[in-house]
């Protein structure tokens, strides 16, 4: 049986729980299919691509929070509320993308500036 990889997200200032089932996108096959063929994201659900310095949202069903982390996991960019068939920025200080439920970063309160802590686990 193949394990998945996944990912828990926090705020390193407070520890605030971001999304704790985040899959990761890490080959060129999974970045490309990305979200694409879901129907939604659970609320602690979402995608960390890595790397990645913009993300689009053609094909999807619905809409999502992307925050855009540099080489240190600090908030560089958010797009809350990044409606199906959009197309973000690309940004040069962006190093990975957090594609989240719809709503996380409000709910949330994330900020630029804000560093997160990420933690990698195997489900079998």
């Amino acid at each position: 049986m193949q394990s998945r990889h996944f990912v828990t997200i926090t705020k390193a200032s407070d520890q605030r729980l971001i999304a704790s089932k985040v899959g990761v996108a890490d080959t060129s096959l999974r970045r490309m299919v990305g979200l694409l063929g879901r129907s939604d994201l659970g609320s602690e659900q979402g995608l960390w691509i890595k790397p990645c310095s913009g993300v689009h949202t053609l094909g999807m069903r619905f809409p999502i929070d992307v925050v855009g982390l540099d080489a240190d996991f600090c908030v560089v960019r958010l797009w809350p509320l990044l409606k199906a068939h959009r197309i973000t920025a690309i940004v040069p200080a962006v190093r990975t993308v957090l594609e989240l439920a719809s709503g996380r970063i409000t709910h949330c309160e994330l900020r630029p500036g804000d560093r997160l802590h990420i933690r990698e686990y195997e489900v079998t």
